[in-house]
């Protein structure tokens, strides 16, 4: 996944985040593999528990049987063809999740070797706040980032000025 290149900027604001509203005494479940970004978590003092790769679209039960009280989710919702589904079935009452942006200049990523590695989903701000809020969830922070590369182009320059990056800390509506 990360063979050539390593996402430091995503990965330290993703950190930096997750730290504000989530304290190291909490449990996790990283909804995903076991990846980059959950080691660091540990590295920081984080019990991170990750799913085992599972079709979540089709399988929620490590979810539904998880004991963690807080559910991350960095970039997995966009691979998602029903994230409502799995967001519905989150038991814990603390979310953080991030997601890719759409942006306006670019087509949807989909890789040609990795039938895993697609967006199957881009959002746009107000369509994950759209999503979150349909299954229960109130956000309470919210922040978004540039994602710039050092390439020459009118889409590489667009990238220093367009959020690409989208993170919320929300929390579960009581019923």
């Amino acid at each position: 996944m990360y063979e050539k290149t390593f996402p430091n900027k995503r990965f330290k604001h993703t950190l930096e985040f997750l730290k504000k509203h989530i304290s190291n005494s909490e449990t996790i479940l990283d909804l995903g593999v076991e990846n980059p970004f959950s080691e660091i978590m540990k590295q920081h003092g984080f019990c991170v528990e990750n799913t085992k790769g599972e079709d979540l679209d089709v399988d929620t039960s490590t979810i539904l049987n998880s004991n963690a009280s807080v559910v991350t989710a960095f970039e997995i919702f966009e691979h998602l063809l029903s994230p409502f589904t799995v967001l519905k079935s989150i038991k814990t009452d603390k979310l953080v999740a991030s997601v890719p942006l759409k942006l306006w200049f670019s087509s949807a990523y989909r890789s040609k070797t990795d039938m895993l590695d697609r967006h199957y989903h881009e959002f746009e701000d107000w369509q994950f706040d759209w999503l979150l809020e349909k299954a229960g969830w109130k956000i309470i922070d919210r922040k978004k980032w540039t994602n710039p590369t050092k390439k020459i182009g009118i889409r590489p320059i667009l990238r220093w000025f367009t959020p690409r990056y989208y993170i919320v800390y929300a929390e579960k509506i009581s019923k």
